[in-house]
Formats: C-alpha cells, structure tokens, sequence
C-alpha cells in the first residue's frame, strides 16, 4: 500500500475540492486498485458531489436545517454551534474509497471529491491518501 498525507486549509470554506489531489496520486502511481481518501479529524468528513452549480450552498441550507449551528446540543465546548460539528462525521463520514484503473481514479462526469467542514475553529485539515494496488 502507498500512503501520502497533506494538510488543507479550510478557513471560511464549507466545500474544498480535494479532486486534483486524489486524481493526481492515483495517475502518479498508475495501476489498478482502491485509492481510500481520510480525515483523521471528528469534526469534518469527505464526500463525492457536483461543485460550482449552487450544490455547496445547497448543502450548507440541507446542513444547517438537519444540524442547525446553535447551542442546543450537550457537546458545549467551543464555540455556538460546536456541537454540529461533532455529529457531521454521523453523516458525512471521515473516509471514502474510490476505485482506480489504469492510474485514472473512476469518477462521474459531474463528481468531485470534497472535504467538507462546518467547524471554524480549526481550519487546518489533515488528508490521507492510500493506494491498495490490486
């Protein structure tokens, strides 16, 4: 298995686009196999969707509706809202696993791999790509 990590920097973003950095370790490497993207973070997770057609907004609204950025939850520590950001990884989980031929990661025509982040307390990110050749 082939590992790299890097670190991304959030601040003020919901939505980052980790796709050229996925589709450029996988067509470094070449080959067939899985290509596992993780967070190692509680608080934000990764997920495929369409970028730059209003969805980040979309899922900001979906996002604040189903976990909304107020003080209602017990986990208090931080800042209002904190609390969320602790159940986002429930729904948006920390890792994905994408399959890879041919050194090309397999991605539809309108999908993207993003890290998402509701949690602005802390806006350096740590991303770690393995490669299971198969």
């Amino acid at each position: 298995m082939e590992t790299t990590r890097f670190t991304v920097d959030t601040s003020g973003r919901l939505v980052t686009d980790l796709t050229e950095a996925v589709v450029g370790f996988a067509r470094e490497r070449g080959g067939d196999g899985l290509l596992n993207v993780f967070l190692p973070h509680a608080t934000c997770g990764v997920a495929l969707m369409e970028t730059g057609s209003g969805s980040e907004g979309d899922l900001e609204a979906a996002l604040d509706a189903l976990l909304p950025p107020d003080d209602r939850y017990r986990h208090r520590h931080g800042s209002t809202g904190h609390g969320r950001d602790h159940l986002l990884g429930l729904f948006i989980a920390p890792s994905l696993t994408l399959p890879v031929e041919g050194g090309e990661v397999v991605l539809g025509t309108w999908q993207s791999v993003v890290l998402v982040d509701t949690n602005r307390e802390n806006d350096r990110r740590h991303v770690v790509l393995s490669l299971l050749r198969g």
